[in-house]
């Protein structure tokens, strides 16, 4: 009697009465959970359960597994009869598998230490709120997930349980470019920066796709492997189509964000962590070519302008996607795949005929430029970077990749690089770009109240649509 009166109090207390009637397997044994994992010792492994397995996700099954400090117990995906699982299930026959990551944490999660979430960018949200509800850490890819609202969310959670450890996975936040970006911050090399352009210029997936579209795909037969119901989450309902699965899904409004949420977390998170920028005031859609309410322009130009930060002058990001819509270039910036064929623009810069991804950082005295992920900076032009080198810090070597910063901070020997009260706010700027692409407008944000001024469809959409029915508990906190 007493045991269910605990669990009855525990749903209570977390908001999940509905959910544990709906699903009768998860909470089973609820009153078991810990709130909080103790610290493990030195040579001690962590439990790691590993939710999408294919893609993205297998990536980093193998990418945890390489550190040594993993121990799998648990991997669930929802389809566990597609291509792109048997690499992971091949390698590891004997870790118990699940397609519903309520059933695997209602059978597994007294056995659980942390997650690795590696699924799409809508299912983020359900899965980590109900991880940290059980008292799970939890590493999740990038972006953080899909809505405004919901990364606020998943922040007010980290914060509420705040013996656990977040991780997102913007890879690059724990190699060289994290500490080079964070040492000539401190040493005063980087200081008065006043724009960055940011660019990502290579094929996507829906390049090329009818951008005068008036609905969604046509239905088509769901695979056998494959759970659709649990895939939607907490999305309003679609029939299947093969255009919306196996990374498909970053093309559409309704499930991905884009090239902004996919590769803006490996190119601007260490100038928005180390310049404190935080959230932007205005969001400016300058190009949106093959605009529509499907499926992301062909090519977009969005302005960001972030407000003076104490002493730091305001900041503009310019975003530049689209094969054709390479940004100009500062005189100095090298050759490297520049074309020289390729005349200077009207403004009499340099207009290169490709870029890899990465970015340009002007300040008051020097211009820098970068690649993605973890790649270093570089000052321009090369006369000025002779002249600044003697005056170049040391940048100290990382002691822990992100998959193992994460792993040593579950056992307590280091602070994760990219927690969710710095990962949370980036993954807000892309939200509000990709709904500025989505609405194709000019957005006014107000950073202390987090609301959009001038539109009010845009101030719904920092909500977003409802959750589909069933779903709901994972919205409380």
């Amino acid at each position: 009697m007493k045991e269910n009166q605990d669990r009855r109090s525990f749903l209570k207390n977390t908001g999940l009465i509905a959910a544990a009637s709906a699903f009768p397997y998860i909470w089973t044994n609820s009153e078991k959970h810990s709130s909080f994992i103790p610290t493990k010792k030195a040579g001690d492994k962590v439990n790691l359960a590993c939710i999408g397995i294919g893609n993205q996700g297998g990536s980093d099954v193998m990418s945890f597994h390489k550190t040594g400090l993993a121990n799998f117990v648990a991997f669930c995906d929802v389809d566990m009869g597609a291509p792109q699982t048997l690499e992971v299930l091949q390698k590891f026959p004997d870790v118990p598998r699940f397609q519903d990551f309520r059933t695997m944490f209602d059978k597994m999660g007294n056995q659980i230490d942390a997650v690795a979430i590696g699924v799409p960018d809508h299912a983020h949200f359900a899965i980590t709120m109900m991880a940290l509800g059980l008292g799970k850490h939890v590493y999740v890819e990038k972006p953080m997930a899909r809505t405004f609202n919901e990364v606020e969310l998943m922040m007010k959670a980290a914060k509420k349980h705040s013996k656990l450890v977040t991780q997102m996975g913007n890879q690059g936040h724990s190699e060289a470019n994290y500490f080079q970006f964070k040492a000539y911050k401190d040493a005063g090399i980087i200081k008065d920066v006043t724009a960055i352009t940011a660019h990502m210029n290579s094929a996507r997936r829906w390049h090329g796709w009818n951008t005068q579209i008036k609905s969604f795909p046509p239905a088509e037969a769901i695979p056998s492997s494959l759970d659709w119901d649990i895939w939607m989450g907490v999305t309003q309902p679609h029939d299947y189509n093969k255009d919306f699965v196996n990374g498909q899904w970053r093309c559409w409004f309704d499930y991905g964000l884009g090239a902004l949420g996919d590769w803006g977390a490996h190119i601007i998170d260490t100038a928005h962590q180390f310049l404190d920028l935080g959230l932007p005031t205005e969001i400016n859609m300058l190009r949106a070519d093959g605009h529509n309410p499907y499926f992301y322009p062909q090519s977009s130009t969005i302005l960001f302008k972030f407000p003076e930060r104490g002493t730091m002058p305001p900041v503009d990001i310019t975003w530049y996607d689209g094969i054709n819509n390479i940004p100009p270039v500062p005189q100095g910036y090298g050759v490297t795949e520049l074309d020289p064929n390729i005349p200077p623009a009207s403004n009499g810069k340099i207009q290169p005929a490709k870029l890899n991804p990465g970015k340009i950082i002007y300040s008051k005295d020097l211009t820098f430029k970068g690649g993605s992920h973890g790649s270093t900076l570089s000052i321009i032009p090369p006369e000025q970077a002779k002249d600044m080198a003697s005056k170049l810090p040391e940048v100290p070597k990382s002691p822990s990749n992100h998959y193992a910063n994460f792993l040593k901070a579950c056992m307590g020997q280091e602070e994760t690089r990219s927690p969710f009260a710095i990962a949370g706010p980036l993954s807000q700027v892309f939200s509000l770009g990709c709904m500025a692409q989505k609405l194709n407008t000019k957005l006014i944000f107000d950073p202390k109240t987090k609301q959009i001024t001038n539109n009010a469809l845009a101030n719904s959409l920092l909500k977003g649509a409802a959750p589909r029915k069933g779903w709901e508990q994972y919205y409380k906190v």
